[in-house]
């Protein structure tokens, strides 16, 4: 019996080893020729087909055929380089539009920049115009105060010339008379007359020079210096950008030393400014999506350092300019500079039901757990029938879990973890107790850590432990093993994970002295984990491995326990 071979449905008939043409060679054609129940088909170019021909079964009948489609190996090396190109391609494409967004933010500034310039300029010529109008009118009082001096004086002057001679003539035409006189004795007393008024006469006490002269050349200007000092007016000097010098920058124990230097020496610089700002992107800056510049100013050196960061980013950019006691020159070419450190919150989500926790900070709560059962209650009851429902009954008195990850500690465990699992590297993070926590424990474990578990009873956890409630203890417990440490409990703890060296060790953060280390291989990613009992506890992370730590690793190993070293106590 013949069967049509699937999965083609019948079409137009086909001459002997044909092949099918109605999907480029998809299909197979099948011949006219064969012996009963067998097939002979014609395969289509550049694919691979394995054939099974139908067998007879012990009842009579025959299997169909069946093809399956298989890749030429060729292909696996192909579509391998493929996704290089395109991973390429993407990331060329993400660099081509961030440079694009750069331009564009650029031609932007230029046209603010140009605009708030244009503006300046016109302040600054104005300023100019009305200093020049300010010393002319100056100049115009004091020529006309000198007119009216001068012209005062010689009114002045011409008045009393005036009088003088009106007298005089006076005089004159009465002497003349008195000579017609022909009595001697009116004649004597005429000249009597003359002689005194003639010694009186204010003509004979007036000088005869002008008490000031028509000169005015005092008053004259020339402002061709002023001219050539106008005409040489010019843009300020600005200075060049300075450079950066990667090499010579440092980032270490949360601090960040910049260095840079001046393409050429100038000795009119003031002064740096230097900007930074956090990203997640190596390479260029990014426009959008960035973070605000961070201005420090007033740089006397060509080295700063900024000390105290919280790393909560991969990168940082910074950028410097120098400033003469004018005005700021071009930013040097951005660095980036690689700030790597774990950073992670507290897991709400499968932390125990009395424990508080926001973010970095974890606080026991001993209504917590029935506060979080009766809403739950509350919302089951609420318009709840007599008869309940299976659905609501199936719902647990814990709210479920935001994450998703695992199921919420529960019992005597009051543990909370990390939401940020360490599968390789050294990471450090600090621990903060409150003063009047009772009890509390530090340390890391595996995501199977049990909802019921306690951090190092079980051998899926890794901690140090403080008791300060009935009796003192300070111990490192792994495995439900205990080894009492004969320090005092520091006021923080830093924590150091070597997940590679398998490696967990405990120091005093303010004077990084060891207080206990666990050498163990991590055969799974391990979670920061947190207990605390009547207190609580803060976390300071995006922190770098301090220098003094990694110093101290090179020479701890005569000073290192271990898990296996633990005296076994019943917890």
């Amino acid at each position: 019996m013949r069967r049509a071979l699937r999965p083609l449905p019948p079409r137009a008939a086909l001459l002997p080893w044909q092949p099918r043409r109605d999907g480029g060679g998809a299909g197979w054609a099948r011949t006219g020729r064969g012996g009963r129940g067998g097939r002979r088909l014609r395969r289509p170019r550049g694919r691979c087909w394995r054939v099974r021909l139908p067998s007879a079964s012990p009842h009579g009948s025959s299997t169909p055929l069946r093809a399956q489609r298989t890749e030429p190996p060729a292909m696996d090396s192909q579509k391998e380089a493929l996704q290089r190109i395109i991973s390429t391609l993407a990331n060329k494409n993400d660099e081509i539009q961030n440079f694009i967004d750069t331009l564009n933010q650029t031609l932007k500034g230029v046209q603010e920049n140009s605009s708030n310039i244009l503006s300046e300029l016109d302040e600054e010529f104005d300023s100019l115009y009305s200093i020049l109008d300010e010393v002319k009118e100056s100049m115009i009082n004091s020529i006309k105060q000198e007119q009216a001096r001068k012209s005062q004086e010689l009114q002045s002057q011409l008045s009393q010339c005036n009088n003088a001679l009106e007298n005089s003539e006076e005089l004159l035409e009465f002497a003349t008379r008195s000579l017609d006189i022909k009595e001697p004795e009116e004649f004597s007393k005429a000249a009597r007359q003359i002689k005194d008024r003639v010694t009186m006469a204010s003509a004979f006490r007036l000088s005869l020079k002008p008490k000031v002269s028509d000169n005015m050349t005092h008053l004259m200007v020339d402002f061709s210096q002023e001219r050539q000092m106008l005409q040489t007016l010019k843009f300020l000097p600005v200075p060049k950008a300075p450079e950066i010098d990667p090499v010579e920058c440092l980032v270490a124990d949360n601090s960040v030393t910049v260095a840079w230097r001046m393409p050429e020496e100038d000795n009119k610089i003031d002064h740096f400014i230097l900007e930074h700002r956090k990203t997640n992107f190596d390479g260029l800056p990014r426009v959008k999506d960035e973070r605000c510049w961070e201005t420090i100013d007033n740089i006397k050196g060509t080295e700063y350092t900024l000390s105290g960061l919280k790393f909560d980013s991969k990168y940082m950019n910074f950028r410097v300019r120098a400033c003469n006691k004018a005005v700021a020159g071009e930013y040097s070419d951005p660095v980036t500079l690689e700030t790597r450190a774990l950073n992670f919150s507290l897991d709400n989500s499968s932390s125990h039901l009395n424990l508080r926790v926001e973010d970095t900070c974890v606080e026991w709560d001993p209504t917590g757990g029935k506060g979080q059962e009766n809403k739950m209650k509350g919302k089951e009851n609420k318009g709840r029938s007599g008869t309940p429902s299976p659905k609501r009954t199936s719902i647990g008195s814990r709210p479920p879990a935001v994450r998703g990850s695992r199921d919420r500690f529960t019992g005597e465990s009051y543990t909370v973890l990390g939401d940020t699992a360490i599968e390789s590297g050294q990471h450090y993070w600090e621990v903060k107790a409150q003063k009047d926590c009772k009890s509390y424990s530090v340390g890391v474990a595996y995501k199977t850590l049990g909802k019921f578990d306690q951090l190092g009873k079980t051998n899926t956890s890794w901690c140090i432990h403080v008791n300060n409630w009935l009796q003192n203890t300070f111990a490192a417990k792994h495995n439900n093993k205990v080894k009492a440490l004969d320090v005092a409990v520091p006021e923080r703890i830093g924590v150091f994970c070597d997940f590679d060296g398998g490696q967990l060790s405990f120091y005093d953060a303010s004077s990084k002295q060891l207080l206990y280390s666990f050498k163990t291989k991590f055969t799974q990613p391990v979670l920061p984990g947190f207990m605390v009992w009547c207190g609580g506890l803060s976390l300071n992370t995006g922190m770098q491995v301090p220098s003094a730590v990694r110093t101290l690793q090179k020479s701890e190993n005569g000073m290192t326990g271990s898990a296996s070293s633990l005296n076994n106590v019943t917890q």
